[in-house]
C-alpha cells in the first residue's frame, strides 16, 4: 500500500509540470506610455503630453484663466514651495506655469499678476501631471 502511494505521489510530482505547458500561450506585450515628455525650448519645464486614455482616466478638467483669480485647486506648489499652475495650450498637452499668489480666499487664489497666457488651465489631475513631469512617481 506505502508503495502506490509513493508511486502515486512521484507520478503527480513529474506530471503536474508537464500539463502546465499545455496551457495557451500567453503573450506579454509592453504597454504605451501614458504620457510623455517634450523639451521646452530655453527653459528646464516640459511639456506633459497625456494619451486619451490617462487623460480620462485622471478626469483631467480645465478652466478659463479668469483675470488674477485662479481656482486653489489649479494650484501646485513644488517641493521649494515654489507656486505653479498647468496651462493647456493644446489639447492633452500641459505645461506648468509659475505664479505669485497674493491672497487666498476660500477656493480662490488671487495672483499678483495675471497670467503670461490665456491658455485654460488645469483643475483636477493637477498632482497626476505634475508627477509626470517631474518623475515623482517613479
Amino acid at each position: 500500500m506505502k508503495h502506490t502511494h509513493l508511486f502515486l505521489w512521484m507520478f503527480l510530482i513529474l506530471a503536474f509540470p508537464g500539463l502546465a505547458a499545455c496551457g495557451p500561450e500567453i503573450t506579454v506585450t509592453q504597454q504605451a506610455s501614458p504620457s510623455t515628455l517634450k523639451d521646452i525650448e530655453g527653459s528646464d519645464l516640459k511639456q506633459v503630453i497625456l494619451t486619451e486614455k490617462a487623460a480620462e482616466r485622471l478626469g483631467v478638467e480645465t478652466v478659463p484663466v479668469n483675470g488674477q483669480v485662479v481656482p486653489y485647486a489649479a494650484v501646485i506648489y513644488d517641493t521649494e514651495g515654489h507656486t505653479w499652475v498647468y496651462t493647456n495650450p493644446e489639447p492633452l498637452t500641459f505645461v506648468r506655469a509659475p505664479i505669485l499668489i497674493d491672497r487666498i480666499e476660500g477656493d480662490q487664489a488671487f495672483l499678483t499678476e495675471p497670467l503670461e497666457t490665456d491658455s485654460p488651465i488645469v483643475t483636477i489631475g493637477v498632482a497626476e501631471i505634475y508627477g509626470a513631469e517631474t518623475g515623482v512617481s517613479k
